[in-house]
């Protein structure tokens, strides 16, 4: 899942400000070029190689289509079919293929070695991830100042935030102020 979660994660949103600090939003894939590199970092395609700019537009979409579907609860992702149609979407130009990996059954794996098929690992992450179960443990933090994706490794797997002490604490702090706010004006 590490290829999907970095993913996810090349698209920076968080906005808040932290220890007096604004946090700068970024974008890891502004370009083709960045694309290419981001890839090469992972060793899904040749270092130098640039992608076409139609590749990079499917990788924007995958990614954009990745983020709505992780913003969602794990048992909502399951039944809202416009999210999984989505998804269905972006990722159905990626070239797979099903390969043995003994013991283990049958998995998908990349297609080809050009960028399209570096980018179907990721694609392939997520389909193997949804088979083992671990995609449900990838979640995007319920904070609004925030939208990181992370990997829930509480026991119960019912996380809400990417940090409890900062996100969390953010939002809890909030709700308390509110109603006390609310309890002073009644």
């Amino acid at each position: 899942m590490a290829n999907s979660y970095d993913f996810a994660n090349s698209l920076d949103l968080r906005h808040f400000v932290h220890h007096g600090v604004q946090h700068p939003q970024a974008d890891e894939l502004e370009d083709a070029a960045a694309l290419g590199a981001w890839m090469a970092r992972r060793k899904l395609n040749e270092a130098g190689k640039v992608p076409s700019s139609a590749t990079f537009e499917t990788a924007l979409a995958l990614r954009g289509a990745i983020r709505d579907y992780l913003e969602r609860d794990p048992a909502d992702r399951r039944r809202e079919t416009s999210i999984k149609d989505a998804l269905d979407r972006a990722m159905a130009r990626f070239p797979l293929r099903v390969t043995s990996v003994g013991k283990d059954g049958l998995k998908l794996a990349p297609a080809g070695s050009d960028a399209m098929a570096g980018l179907s690992a990721v694609v392939a992450e997520l389909y193997n991830g949804a088979a083992n179960g671990s995609l449900d443990r990838l979640k995007m933090c319920a904070s609004e100042e925030c939208k990181r994706v992370f990997f829930d490794r509480s026991k119960p797997g019912t996380r809400r935030w990417c940090q409890s002490t900062l996100c969390g604490n953010r939002h809890k702090t909030r709700t308390y102020r509110e109603r006390l706010k609310r309890e002073r004006e009644a």
